[in-house]
């Protein structure tokens, strides 16, 4: 009964993914969650709305203008739902949300929504692939909901492709996730990194990569929402900035060193996600660099702020964490680098997955263990990342060091 007491509405897209929706619902209710339905017209094409009265208890919500609702179902709903889980969420459906329309039940009670929000996409393959809806995907994650799925399998149209909605069980472990995870990180003080740095050439160019900082920010958000104090240290990027995050602006190596290296004593958590260049120009010109022949760089070694990072806590009770983006033997990278770091956990991607993606597939590789995570949205994997975390700041050997300060003698 691990979601005993919570509240969550399923709202119901029309395809042909809403026949899951029936075992979702009971899954749910299975774990102890109190479930409301509401649906689509198109949805009721699929599966009826008498099949979810049967379950629930309740009516499926269908129509806005029924009269025999009392008062504006959409409020109501919005306000007492924990969570509003949409599955299936359909190309169309995303696109309604993304835009603000609420002209049906499923879209006013999102817009209602005090709680958490997440989506299961299903759609063929070619439809979750269009520009369009990545970018509406992009948006509500930007916005805060958390975006399962969809996974590669067979489609309806029998074609195998990438599209088809999160198994129901699979939705429900993730919301039971989110939910279970409030505040229990309530105190402790986390450092993050996030973005890229850029390496000056001239006034006008730099020596960059594809970073788009989503994995730091999303870290940084979550650590928020269950209840941490976050301090986030980022290069350029275009997110807007965590609510609630004291946000430090930095361009280069040296600067995101220096701002990391003067305010690690404070923190409980270091998370060094930002993808830090290793090198810089030995020299910046104070002009633009002309065209011409042949251009020569000399680069520099910039800092290594994770090694710094380990090598100055000593014996201080903090956790550390880094990442590792490589292009061939993935674990035993990670681990060298877990060893020569002094890090308690490295996060591991493959080069291919995870850069500047909306999604990641990693290995969390610690002293003891590595394990293999399936692809999953940025946020998602901060979850991931942060219950490690948890787990680590509770050894006997870690004190968050506000306990360590008010338990300190006088």
């Amino acid at each position: 009964m691990s979601l005993q007491g919570k509240r969550i509405v399923v709202g119901l897209g029309g395809g042909i993914a809403a026949f899951k929706a029936v075992q979702l619902v009971r899954e749910l209710m299975r774990r102890g969650a109190e479930v409301r339905v509401v649906m689509t017209e198109a949805a009721g094409r699929f599966v009826g709305p008498i099949t979810f009265a049967g379950l629930t208890g309740k009516p499926a919500v269908t129509d806005l203008w029924a009269e025999d609702y009392a008062g504006e179902v959409h409020v109501e709903l919005g306000e007492w739902a924990d969570a509003i889980v949409i599955a299936p969420a359909t190309m169309n459906l995303m696109a309604r949300a993304t835009s603000g329309q609420a002209n049906d039940a499923v879209l006013a009670t999102l817009a209602c929504a005090r709680g958490e929000v997440f989506f299961a996409p299903a759609m063929h393959h070619r439809m979750w692939s269009h520009p369009a809806t990545q970018l509406n995907v992009r948006l509500l994650t930007e916005r805060g909901a958390v975006v399962l799925g969809p996974v590669t399998g067979p489609l309806a149209n029998g074609e195998v492709g990438e599209g088809r909605m999160l198994e129901p069980d699979d939705i429900a472990d993730a919301v039971e996730s989110r939910l279970a995870h409030t505040d229990d990180l309530k105190g402790t003080r986390v450092l993050i990194t996030a973005g890229p740095t850029h390496e000056d050439l001239d006034p006008v160019r730099y020596l960059g990569n594809r970073s788009s900082g989503r994995m730091g920010y999303a870290i940084a958000a979550q650590a928020l929402r269950r209840g941490a104090e976050v301090t986030l240290v980022t290069g350029p990027v275009q997110l807007p900035a965590p609510t609630g995050a004291e946000v430090v602006s930095v361009r280069s190596a040296q600067q995101m060193h220096e701002a990391v290296m003067s305010r690690f004593d404070r923190f409980d958590v270091a998370i060094m996600a930002a993808a830090v260049a290793d090198y810089r120009p030995a020299q910046r010109a104070t002009h633009k660099i002309k065209k011409g022949g042949g251009l020569k760089l000399e680069l520099v070694r910039n800092p290594d702020i994770l090694a710094d990072l380990g090598a100055k806590r000593g014996s201080q009770p903090s956790v550390l964490v880094g990442f590792a983006l490589e292009t061939e033997n993935l674990e035993q990278a990670a681990r060298d680098k877990l060893e020569q770091k002094s890090a308690d956990l490295i996060v591991a991607n493959e080069a291919s997955s995870g850069l500047g993606q909306d999604t990641n597939r990693a290995t969390l590789v610690d002293a003891s263990s590595a394990s293999p995570l399936p692809e999953m949205s940025k946020r998602a994997l901060a979850d991931q990342i942060l219950d490690r975390v948890r787990a680590l700041l509770k050894h006997p050997s870690r004190k968050p060091r506000h306990e360590a300060e008010r338990g300190a003698p006088n």
